[in-house]
């Protein structure tokens, strides 16, 4: 299934890419910087799941699709797309006024869904319709029912959850873009703490980030295999149809064996995709 809402920087056009790689060896799953949430809703539900992110108007979201749908549902179905009512809605979010946790769901959503490229600052004045997207957010309040929601540092967050049998996927704020991401500060001692913090687990992860110079050097490690790929340009698209923007797929594992190679004998997966990933596959950086 699709995810009921966009961000920034979502993985809806990379999510197979990721999914195939995810080891197939790990029962549980704990996805770090949550976001849009695009692989935990396409990949199949594991016994035991966590979405995080350290945005408390995100998780708050999740939380009301999860527990009040209808409640949101009854919020949201008559707001308007109007630029007036977009800035109140959001000057209400920046202010320190108490709002029920509902009503701050909806706020938070509409500005989502009528912020440009979902960017949660400036107006899109774009046609936008909220009644499309209620039977989707009924969905995921069903796919979310045994699903963990925190709201924590993914440094403390990394410690709680590892286990050797626990796979974190990780789409943090990407290497100088930080500031498209509202209310989470990410700086470079963060991206140092994060790669501190991933290379001292028990666990397996898998890691999505920018290509660029700084991210190869911090992750070209012992233990570490790097891909590079590339995805579709979402925002791009509105001038350069087909653009592609590069990306790195970092693990501790090999994402050949312990991912593409374990589904292959799987009765829903294509012998041909296969073939195809395989040989698609671009690898920067494998230990001997």
């Amino acid at each position: 299934m699709n995810s009921f809402m966009s961000w920034v920087g979502g993985k809806k056009a990379l999510r197979d890419e990721i999914i195939v790689r995810l080891a197939d060896s790990c029962d549980r799953y704990v996805e770090v910087f949550g976001g849009g949430g695009w692989v935990l809703f396409r990949k199949n539900p594991h016994p035991f799941e966590v979405y995080n992110d350290f945005n408390p108007n995100l998780t708050n979201l999740y939380r009301c699709v999860r527990e009040h749908s209808q409640e949101l549902h009854d919020e949201l179905e008559y707001v308007l797309n109007s630029r007036l009512d977009f800035e109140y809605v959001r000057e209400m979010l920046h202010s320190k006024t108490v709002l029920p946790d509902v009503r701050r769901a909806a706020y938070f959503y509409q500005v989502i869904r009528q912020s440009y490229a979902s960017g949660l600052d400036s107006f899109g004045a774009q046609p936008c319709g909220m009644w499309e997207k209620f039977p989707i957010i009924r969905c995921a309040a069903g796919r979310l029912q045994r699903v963990v929601i925190e709201n924590k540092d993914f440094e403390k967050l990394i410690v709680q959850y590892d286990r050797p049998n626990t796979q974190f996927y990780l789409d943090p704020p990407y290497y100088a873009t930080e500031d498209y991401y509202e209310d989470v500060g990410f700086t470079r001692a963060d991206h140092e703490r994060l790669c501190n913090a991933l290379l001292g687990i028990e666990g397996k992860f898998l890691l999505s980030y920018n290509d660029c110079p700084e991210i190869r050097e911090l992750y070209s490690k012992p233990g570490i295999t790097i891909e590079t790929t590339t995805r579709l340009s979402n925002i791009a698209q509105r001038y350069d149809a087909g653009k592609q923007y590069p990306e790195l797929l970092i693990a501790n594992y090999d994402t050949l064996t312990e991912g593409i190679l374990a589904r292959q004998l799987t009765f829903f997966d294509d012998p041909e995709d296969i073939k195809s990933r395989i040989q698609e596959r671009k690898v920067l950086w494998k230990p001997n």
